[in-house]
Formats: structure tokens, sequence, C-alpha cells
């Protein structure tokens, strides 16, 4: 009876050890196991991206940070008298004054940039320092749309407005030429500003006719990772270009024309008002430009990226951890099946560790010779490590070079996945197929019930 259950027992273990089904059951909990760790370096990689971020927040808060370049608006005071009932329901008449706020009829801007990397140990960003000259005109106020009449107008307490994100990256005080005269910008931060960050100049318009005139002015100025500007002007011309092999222009229009390649990048837009958010005058409100929504709809500009985000390209590449862990187990288990030579289970076990810890080695080399460096080391240890385990496991150099190969073709075809952009998914999706269609063609010769 003991003997018989003795032999039951060692039957039932047999059948647990030579089990397809069994072996299939384990691949797919380890794989599901490895699921853990995969997304712990997923955790990583952000950690370490969002590290870089706070060093690129660090440097443009001690250089200049990304900079909006507001204005001109033409503010002319005047004189309103109000009527109300005073304390004891007596008719009031009371003098205030309001302003009236004008935007350009024409506005040029033309900038150049001189883009470098700033380093901080492993870590970089992208500063630059601009010259960006900004002419155009303003037409005489048209008076009627608000009853306004002439004589209550305080021309000669008129003010040009104008503003900068970030007010330490201006590197000479403006000087505008507006009308003839010769005007210096002082900043302002009072409450009723219209801008955050303000600049103001005094203009004395009793002395230019009709109220019409023209104004010049250049900003030296810098920034980090982008440059941007309000489209303000009933015809709004703007020219941007630097030493940068990839920008991305960004904002509501993309440019009329732009040219990118090894010498920099160029970039012109021409807008009309018809759907700026902001009309060309309006009286007594002073927060036109406060609304966030408003500026983005009227921002247009340039934004410095890194040529290799390797933290971007790390994220993409663990994506497909499990799809290349699944892929080995594959091919080892079709080797086990096909050889008729057993893989213990704790031999998958390490295999599947190696296929994570390349992710790790992936991150780590990254930070210090970049991603395709990176991506050659990692893969070329990794691929030579299971190779090589291989090798001692089935005692055959030929199996073992076999199966190095197909972890290269995998890890090749991975990275030209990376690479691609608009025809990622297609050829994923084609080598996927591929894929399927050999794991029908050989699985063909497995005696699924045999065990």
């Amino acid at each position: 009876m003991i003997q018989e259950q003795k032999s039951a027992l060692t039957s039932v273990m047999d059948w647990f050890r030579e089990s397809i089904t069994v072996k299939l059951a384990f691949i797919g909990f380890l794989i599901l196991v490895l699921l853990i760790p995969s997304s712990l370096i997923d955790d990583l990689i952000r950690e370490r991206a969002g590290r870089q971020q706070e060093v690129a927040d660090d440097i443009a808060s001690q250089w200049s940070g990304a900079q909006t370049v507001k204005g001109p608006v033409l503010m002319i005071p005047y004189r309103k008298t109000v009527n109300y009932n005073g304390t004891d329901n007596k008719p009031v008449t009371k003098e205030v004054v309001e302003n009236l706020y004008i935007l350009p009829e024409n506005l040029n801007i033309k900038a150049v940039l001189q883009p470098q990397k700033r380093h901080r140990g492993m870590f970089e960003t992208v500063i630059y320092n601009s010259t960006i000259n900004i002419k155009g005109n303003f037409a005489k106020a048209d008076l009627g749309m608000f009853s306004i009449s002439p004589d209550r107008l305080l021309l000669d307490k008129a003010r040009l407005l104008f503003s900068i994100s970030d007010l330490k990256g201006l590197k000479t005080n403006p000087v505008i030429t507006a009308g003839g005269m010769k005007l210096t910008a002082q900043p302002s931060f009072t409450d009723s500003d219209l801008f955050n960050n303000g600049l103001q100049a005094t203009v004395n318009l009793s002395a230019i006719a009709d109220g019409a005139f023209d104004f010049n002015y250049t900003l030296e100025l810098k920034g980090s990772q982008s440059l941007n500007f309000l489209h303000l002007g009933k015809t709004t011309d703007v020219e941007v270009s630097g030493k940068w092999e990839s920008p991305s222009f960004q904002g509501r229009n993309l440019p009329d024309d732009s040219k990118v390649d090894a010498n920099g990048f160029f970039g012109k837009w021409r807008m009309l008002y018809y759907n700026r958010p902001y009309p060309q005058q309006w009286v007594a409100d002073n927060t036109m430009f406060r609304a966030e929504k408003k500026q983005n709809d009227a921002s247009i500009g340039v934004k410095l990226i890194l040529p290799v985000d390797q933290y971007q390209k790390i994220t993409r590449t663990s994506k497909y951890a499990i799809l290349i862990v699944l892929l080995t187990f594959v091919s080892l288990f079709l080797t086990e099946i096909i050889r008729k030579q057993r893989i213990h289970p704790f031999n998958y076990v390490l295999i599947g560790a190696a296929m994570i810890i390349y992710y790790i080695l992936l991150l780590s080399f990254s930070e210090q010779v970049g991603y395709n460096t990176a991506y050659i080391i990692a893969s070329v240890a990794t691929i030579g490590l299971v190779s090589v385990f291989i090798s001692s496991l089935l005692k055959n150099k030929g199996a073992a070079a076999l199966f190095g190969l197909i972890l290269s073709i995998i890890y090749i075809f991975i990275f030209v996945i990376i690479q691609l952009e608009e025809l990622a998914l297609m050829i994923g999706s084609i080598a996927l197929f591929i894929i399927t269609a050999l794991l029908m063609y050989f699985s063909r010769k497995i005696n699924w019930d045999k065990h």
C-alpha cells in the first residue's frame, strides 16, 4: 500500500516536471511576477527624469526662465464725469480718471537666439541669450467708439506698456524710440498694472499730430528653454532664428515659413487680428491679459528641445520589457521542447532577472554616455550573459549562438522602433505578425497531448 502511494506520488511529481502545460503555466506566472520589478524600474526612470527637470528649473531660476514677450500697449488716461446719488439722495457729479488701451496697428518682431547647453552633474538643460527688435506703429484712437471727447484725454501722461515673463533676464535697460522721442523704460509693480512684470515708458502725445506714431526698441534678453510672443498687432510679423538643431515651433499658429537644418532654425509668422482674442482698443479693464487661455490663444514662439532626451527614449523602451521577456521565454521554451532538453524553472527566473536588470543598465549608462551607446552596451552585455548561460545549460554552443542571434534581432527591432516616429506603429505591427507566424510554424512540431 505504501509502495503504491509512493509510486503514485512519484508519477504526479514526474508529471509536474515533464508536463508542457505546467511549464507554460509557470512561464505565464513568471511573466506576471516580472511586471512588479518592471513597474519599479518605470518609477525609477520617472524619478530620474523628474530630477533632470528639477535641475533645469533650478538653472532657470538662477539664469532666467522661459520668456514670453508681451506688448507694447498704448495707455492714454482720460477724465470721465460720473453721476451718482450721494448719501442724502442728492445727485452728485464726480470726475474720475480711467484708461484707454490701444493695441498696435502693425507689430514687427525679429528675434535672434544664441542657445547653449548648461550642465550640472550628469543633467543638462538649454539656456539662451537673445536680441529682440520690436517695432511698429499706433494709429489714431477711435474715440467715438467710447464717446470720449478729445479734450478729456491726458495726452501728456500717456504710457507705453510692455512685459517679459522674467525681468531678471533683461541684460540692458530698454530704450524706446516713440514719435521721435527717446524714452527710458521703468519697471511697474502696482496692482493696477495691465501686465505682471510690467515695464512702462511715459510718452507725451500732446506734441504728436493725430496721436499716431511709430515706435522701435530692442530687448537684450536671457532665458531658458523657450521664447514666445503675443500676437497683439492688427498685423503681426514675427521672425525667430537661432543656431539650434532641434527646435519646436509652438503656439496656436505654426510658422508660414520655416527651416531647420544643421546650421540652425528659422521661423516666420504673419498674423492678422481677425482671430486674435483681444480687441483693438478698450477702456478701464486692466485684467485683459490675465486670462491664461487668451494668452495661450495669442501666443507663438519656439521651444529649444535637447537633441537627445534619454529619459523619454528609455521610457518608450521600457514599455517593451514584457514583450522582450515573453519572446525570450517562448524562444527558450521552444528550444527546450524541440531539443528535448529540460530547463529548470529556476533558470527561467535567472534569465528573466537578466532581462529586467537590462533596463537598469540602460538607464545608468545613458546618463553618462547617451542613449544610443548605452543601448549597445546594455544589449551586448545582456545577450552575452544569457547566451553563455544557455550554452552551459544545453551543452551546445550552436543552440546558444542561435539563441543569441534571436535576442539580437529582438533588441535591434526594439531599437529601430524607438528611433521611428510616424512609422513605429506600422513597423511594429508587421514585425509582431511575422513573429506570430514563426511561432505557429515551430509550435506545429510540438505534441501537446504527449504529457
